[in-house]
């Protein structure tokens, strides 16, 4: 990949003007500023046109209004990474950075992804749909403990874990404070593993261990007791099957670029799928970075491979 690298990692000013797309207004707002910003830096370090503009209401006529050659999109959750402002983008003729409209919009619905999965024999966890008090009782088909998902948030907002049928309800009204579409899973007791994926490949897995229940929003961005293990410690032969299932995952819902894929093992070994996150963060305490830096990327070169991807959309490269 630092090949690749290295023909293209020359002349800035083939990216024009760039504006950097981070803020927004959903409820993962503060993590998308983080990602933004050192985004943003990290463009400028390699003296390109970059101009950061916060997602909020009239930021659109900003855009409009800023001669721009191309888009960084490194906005989270809905309404950035769903594939509403992709679907925007293309409208205005302005290329952007990750996956297109279907696949953002696929990728950000659980339930849809897991469809897919399932669809052409891909292993994810079992789950039920809950959108109603009636379809709670459809859990009791699934062996506790269990965990609680919105179907169309990211960064682990509104999930919990649920020991016992005691406890469900109380979930499922917490995950529908953020999203009225919920998913119940079948928890998975094992190691944590996530796949990044840059330009059609997957880099070295990264293996997550944390003290609390789950990786949730506090372990992702704050906790400084998770630690992170790059290399995974897994056989070279295990990678690479996991590799591979992470980025047949990634292509089956038509996602492109960049992005993350999540998956646990179990006690046996075997790898079930949980999700893709097309926009993954990119603050200091973020998975891709850490996986291209195993790959031998610093965060710049990872910054400018994936601004490039803009390029090749447009033919450019």
């Amino acid at each position: 990949m630092k090949k690749e690298l290295a023909a293209r990692f020359n002349d800035p000013a083939v990216f024009g003007r760039v504006a950097v797309l981070l803020g927004g207004e959903s409820a993962e707002r503060e993590i998308s500023l983080k990602s933004g910003n050192a985004v943003l830096n990290a463009l400028k370090t390699l003296n390109v046109d970059a101009h950061g503009i916060d997602w909020r209401a009239g930021a659109i006529s900003q855009l409009m209004g800023g001669r721009f050659d191309r888009v960084f999109i490194a906005l989270h959750g809905p309404g950035g990474e769903d594939g509403t402002l992709q679907g925007a983008l293309e409208t205005l003729g302005l290329p952007y950075t990750g996956s297109g409209v279907m696949g953002s919009a696929l990728a950000m619905d659980k339930l849809r992804t897991k469809w897919i999965w399932q669809g052409i024999g891909l292993p994810t966890p079992r789950f039920v749909a809950v959108d109603t008090e009636e379809a709670l009782k459809q859990v009791e088909s699934l062996p506790f403990p269990v965990i609680a998902k919105p179907v169309s948030q990211g960064s682990s907002i509104g999930m919990s874990k649920v020991d016992s049928p005691s406890q469900l309800r109380a979930a499922w009204e917490a995950a529908r404070r953020v999203d009225q579409h919920v998913l119940v899973e079948q928890w998975i007791t094992g190691p944590e593993y996530t796949a990044s994926i840059l330009s059609g490949q997957a880099l070295p897995l990264i293996r997550l261990e944390t003290p609390r229940q789950f990786y949730d929003y506090e372990a992702k961005y704050f906790a400084t007791d998770t630690r992170y293990h790059c290399p995974c410690g897994l056989d070279q032969s295990t990678e690479q099957r996991y590799q591979a299932l992470a980025l047949q995952a990634f292509n089956a819902l038509g996602c492109s670029g960049w992005g993350r894929v999540d998956f646990m093992c179990d006690k046996d070994g075997n790898p079930w799928l949980l999700e893709v996150n097309t926009i993954p963060g990119m603050t200091d305490h973020s998975l891709v970075p850490m996986a291209a830096r195993q790959a031998g990327l610093t965060f710049e070169q990872l910054c400018w491979i994936i601004l490039e991807q803009s390029l090749v959309a447009r033919g450019a490269v």
